[in-house]
């Protein structure tokens, strides 16, 4: 009786580290809303970048396709953070393809084909190892290095921060929802024995902490004068 009072606590932690870590991970997609308004109103990208976009969808892709069920049967609430993150993406992106100008229309074009064909190849060869466990491991280790590869995005960030003694650029409110992403997800990982979901998550705790860290002790810049970056990392 007390074992099963002890799993079902344990599944309910569980489930709600999930569930948190997708409420928190909205917050950050729809972050981007604010430079796509002014990208729309304007008719031109300006000086804005669209690789963040371009890695940020590749990066839900295959995390997506880590929790799918062909690859694991536990991680129902990464395939709809990494599917809602993907959807979200391909729209910025799709966005910042119309309103280019044409040398970075043509650009970011080749780089969505290559993203998708990438994929394409990761899934197909994923598919044709027949070891379930050897498939996991593999497409596992794919998802770690991606999302810790977002996950360091930040870091020019935290040396602009550094060198410049003002938050300017890294607003707080994003911050804070990045690390508490990834300290959702870094339960969610624990709780379900999953190092290639609390590993990475973990990494993005940490960097999250030193954000945080960062901007209570360099806080000096007006929010009126503030610039939100162009993309965060995410589980």
């Amino acid at each position: 009786m007390v074992l099963s009072a002890l799993y079902s606590a344990f599944l309910f932690a569980k489930e709600a580290a999930g569930i948190a870590g997708n409420v928190f991970a909205f917050g950050l997609f729809v972050s981007p809303m604010h430079t796509f308004k002014r990208i729309i109103r304007n008719g031109s990208t300006e000086e804005f970048s669209g690789l963040p976009y371009i890695y940020a969808l590749l990066n839900c892709l295959i995390c997506l396709w880590y929790a799918s069920p062909c690859i694991s049967t536990d991680n129902l609430l990464i395939l709809t953070v990494n599917s809602a993150g993907a959807v979200f993406q391909f729209t910025y992106i799709t966005l910042f393809i119309f309103y280019a100008e044409k040398p970075k229309k043509v650009r970011m074009l080749g780089l969505l084909v290559a993203v998708f064909g990438l994929f394409a190849i990761i899934v197909v060869v994923s598919l044709y190892i027949s070891d379930r466990f050897l498939r996991r491991t593999i497409v596992g280790v794919l998802s770690s290095a991606s999302l810790i590869s977002m996950f360091a995005s930040p870091l020019f960030i935290i040396n602009l921060v550094i060198r410049t003694k003002s938050v300017e650029f890294m607003p707080f409110y994003l911050s804070l929802s990045t690390f508490l992403m990834s300290t959702s997800f870094l339960l969610y990982g624990i709780f379900n024995f999953d190092p290639y979901i609390y590993v990475p998550n973990g990494i993005g705790t940490i960097l999250g902490i030193v954000q945080l860290a960062l901007y209570f002790h360099y806080d000096r810049s007006s929010k009126e004068d503030s610039r939100e970056p162009l993309i965060v990392s995410y589980a």
